[in-house]
Parts: C-alpha cells; sequence; structure tokens
C-alpha cells in the first residue's frame, strides 16, 4: 500500500483551497476530499499530480474524474448519514470512499472487471464498508431498491429509467446526460410518474457502456 506523507496531506488542503474557490462549500464532502488519499487510487506515476483538479488515466481506458467534479456531484446530493446511495460507475472507487466518508449505505456497480477488482480491494484496505458489484449499470440494482439518492458517474446518453423505478418518493439523482459532452443533471423523484429536472453546467465523462463484455 502507497505511503500517505506529510507531503501528501498538505497537497490535499491546498486542493480544498482551490475547490472552495471553485465553489464547492459543503463542509462534510471537502472534509472527505482532504481526509482520502487520492493518490492511492492511481498509478505511482501520477503520484506528482494526484492532488491537481484534473482527471487522470486508470485502468481499462477509464478516468478517475478531477476532484472538483467529484466534490461537485457529491456536493449536488446532499448526503444525509445512513442513506442508501447507489453508484454507478465504481472506476478507480475514489467516488466511493467519499460516499463512505459521507456516511452513506453505498452500493456501487462497476462494468470494467479489472476496475471492480480493484477498488475492492481499496475499499477493504481503508475499511470502507460498500458494497460492489460487478454488472450493468443500465439495470441498476433491483434487489437492493429503494434508493435515497443515485450518483452516476459516466456520460449517460438518456436518463436509465430502470434506475429511476429503483429511487424513492423524494430521492435525487446526479447524472451527466449527452454523448462527447455532458449536461449535469439533478433530478429529483417527485411521484412515480413525475421528476423534477435542474441543470448545473457542461461536463466530461468517459460513456456509460451497456450490453457490452466485461
Amino acid at each position: 500500500m502507497p505511503i500517505d506523507t506529510f507531503k501528501h496531506k498538505g497537497l490535499r488542503k491546498r486542493l480544498c483551497a482551490e475547490l472552495r474557490e471553485k465553489g464547492i462549500n459543503d463542509e462534510a464532502v471537502l472534509a472527505a476530499i482532504e481526509k482520502i488519499p487520492r493518490h492511492f487510487f492511481l498509478e505511482s506515476t501520477f503520484d506528482v499530480i494526484a492532488y491537481e483538479d484534473r482527471a487522470v488515466p486508470i485502468l481499462c481506458d477509464q478516468t478517475i474524474s478531477q476532484p472538483s467534479t467529484v466534490a461537485f456531484q457529491s456536493q449536488l446530493l446532499k448526503i444525509k448519514r445512513g442513506e442508501k446511495v447507489l453508484e454507478i460507475g465504481t472506476g478507480s472507487g475514489y467516488q466511493t470512499s467519499v460516499l463512505c466518508e459521507l456516511g452513506a449505505q453505498v452500493f456501487s456497480i462497476e462494468r470494467h472487471k479489472g476496475l471492480f477488482d480493484n477498488a475492492k480491494r481499496l475499499l477493504s484496505d481503508f475499511r470502507y464498508t460498500a458494497k460492489t458489484f460487478l454488472g450493468d449499470g443500465y439495470k441498476g440494482l433491483p434487489a437492493y431498491a429503494p434508493f435515497d439518492k443515485v450518483i452516476i458517474t459516466c456520460g449517460a446518453p438518456e436518463v436509465p429509467q430502470a434506475i429511476v423505478d429503483q429511487m424513492k418518493i423524494g430521492a435525487a439523482m446526479v447524472i451527466p446526460v449527452g454523448n462527447e459532452v455532458q449536461e449535469m443533471r439533478l433530478i429529483t423523484k417527485i411521484s412515480d410518474t413525475e421528476l423534477k429536472t435542474e441543470t448545473f453546467g457542461n461536463f466530461r465523462f468517459v460513456p456509460m457502456l451497456e450490453k457490452r463484455k466485461f
């Protein structure tokens, strides 16, 4: 396991100051970002840039989102301790760790087996109790529904109805929708037939995969 040095901790403090300047004001989210050693989720060659606000390549031709994006999505969700959160796209496990630090009961799905195995090991090393699943994110996890919150960490061409169906009334989903460029949306389930949608600008995510082999 890598070492978390005083230098790394100092870089995280500086990163959090930068995130404040970019509009992140949820103290719980900032505390999670400051606590979690992001460099543990990256190859050692990226150690120097781990605390810069940039996306970085990880296994399976995927990326770990830039810290401001992780913080922004987490802030939009307004997670309360004990809430059941469905995460589509475990990736490196970094966003999952932030959700765990916020006190959520996390259920996370990953399509790529290499990422799934690596994230599961890291989450175990940190003693986080997130439940991780290898599978198709479009299908969600009906056996564990309903969920209080949903976070999708990959670009979706549309809002998956199967996942909407797994949300409680009053639940919220944060999802980037689009192809080359995605529009960040916060969707609140008002009733079984009504959704409230708010938009929060454009982002770039790797695409959400559907019906592909692991």
